[in-house]
């Protein structure tokens, strides 16, 4: 029966259950049903609380900032002198805001999935649920994220160069006889460059999540004080392994974001 029981729960179970996308509720506009998904509530939720505690970490003028405001200033300060200066150069007031945002908006995602909002809930109303759960391993958001950064970089280089200007520098200067070849290989490398940024924070999110869950599978399964114990400590050890990769994947991102955007608005890129 035990053995039973095993194969049982092992047919069942799925460590991507917690990553992927349930519908949590629906509303009508219209003829159309609107679907709302536990991600669709952690984007909303991630970007209420940049509204909020944004504002309140920026209002004070202290000339030694601390706490809350000392940390997200010296955040800010080093993605501007860091990151964005060196490639922007004197563009980087023009494309600070962008750069603020985006890591910011990918970080506190990346965060609040590590928040096991599920199983809070699920104490406290003794009610299967779904909200939670990370919303930056759904494609389609990393993807957003991608082809945002896609449409800053190519209107930056057209509004910088213009439109005729921008595409006779697409590609550098070589013989006009392998010119179209490489010009179709720039256009793809155009296309190719939001596509790795999206499916590099999928990746990277799925990955770790998916490794805690089946972790977490194990001590359901095997209900042995030994297996539990490391399975226990590995999850530890893999959550401040998440941690660092919450703040990494964001950090890059901004990075290639911004390396794309400085490659579009200089006439040798």
């Amino acid at each position: 029966m035990d053995l039973l029981f095993k194969n049982f729960v092992l047919a069942e179970f799925n460590p991507l259950n917690p990553i992927v996308p349930h519908k949590v509720f629906e509303f009508t506009v219209g003829n159309y049903i609107i679907p709302v998904s536990n991600h669709m509530i952690m984007i909303a939720f991630a970007s209420l609380l940049l509204l909020i505690f944004i504002p309140i970490a920026a209002r004070p003028k202290r000339l030694a900032p601390k706490g809350l405001q000392n940390m997200i200033e010296a955040v800010c300060v080093y993605l501007r002198e860091e990151v964005a200066r060196p490639a922007l150069h004197e563009h980087t007031d023009r494309f600070i805001s962008f750069i603020w945002t985006m890591f910011f908006f990918i970080l506190t995602l990346n965060l609040l999935a590590m928040i096991p909002t599920e199983a809070i809930i699920h104490l406290i109303t003794k009610k299967p649920n779904h909200y939670g759960g990370p919303a930056t391993a759904n494609i389609w958001i990393t993807g957003a994220l991608a082809v945002t950064t896609f449409f800053v970089t190519h209107i930056a280089g057209i509004r910088q160069q213009g439109i005729v200007h921008y595409f006779k520098t697409f590609t550098p200067p070589v013989p006009k006889v392998i010119w179209p070849f490489i010009f179709v290989l720039e256009l793809i490398t155009a296309f190719v460059r939001p596509f790795a940024l999206a499916m590099r924070l999928f990746a990277n999110m799925v990955a770790g999540h998916a490794l805690m869950a089946t972790l977490l599978g194990l001590i359901i399964v095997f209900k042995n004080f030994w297996i539990g114990g490391i399975a226990v400590g590995a999850i530890v050890g893999i959550s401040f392994l998440e941690l660092l990769v919450a703040f990494l994947q964001a950090y890059i991102f901004t990075l290639l974001s911004t390396l794309f955007i400085s490659f579009s608005i200089s006439p040798e890129h």
